[in-house]
């Protein structure tokens, strides 16, 4: 019978690549990083919690017309930045076509968005939601600032500053300068 915790030889297995290396790696014995300190787990599973909470109300709404969060995030994108083309909605949220044109479809088809073609270029279909879009993207909208203004308040002095700090931290750093321009963040807020 084989000795299972012997140091003998072992056929090789592939190296993995990519993001299965770093797996790989951080499951190493001796790696300081493959698992996350107290704190940090801590934060991690509060952010799913706070993700929970803060689409629930919204969740509600939404699935009174049938729709979801990807629908929720092109009537918010399109609400907040009139006119803006199909092609930039595709890359804030990097989603396949596919998807943004079932959920694009939907919204369309039941009036809360409408599409134009662009004044420069016919080809760009160039997106404005309509009265009735406008008026669930900003039901939506007070149900979430609100949930996030009680946070707030609860966090104490100085939360609203760091918290728009952290979450601008937690996106990719390539991304930071299209987001923070197209967020229109307080004057106060810049990377640092």
């Amino acid at each position: 019978m084989a000795d299972i915790t012997s140091d003998a030889v072992s056929t090789p297995r592939p190296s993995p690549s990519g993001p299965d290396q770093a797996i790989a790696e951080a499951s190493q014995p001796g790696c300081r990083n493959a698992i996350p300190d107290a704190d940090l787990l801590a934060c991690v599973e509060l952010l799913f919690f706070a993700y929970r909470d803060f689409t629930a109300g919204a969740d509600a709404v939404l699935e009174e017309y049938g729709f979801g969060r990807a629908h929720h995030r092109v009537l918010h994108f399109v609400h907040r930045n009139p006119g803006m083309r199909v092609a930039d909605l595709l890359d804030i949220l990097k989603i396949t076509k596919q998807s943004l044109a079932r959920v694009l479809k939907q919204l369309i088809d039941k009036g809360f968005i409408m599409q134009r073609a662009g004044n420069d270029d016919r080809r760009e279909r160039r997106l404005f939601v309509t009265a009735k879009g406008s008026r669930l993207a900003e039901k939506l909208t007070t149900q979430q600032s609100r949930h996030i203004e009680n946070a707030l308040s609860n966090a104490g002095p100085g939360a609203a500053d760091f918290a728009r700090r952290f979450l601008f931290a937690m996106i990719t750093e390539s991304d930071r300068p299209r987001v923070e321009a197209l967020v229109k963040l307080a004057s106060g807020m810049r990377a640092r």
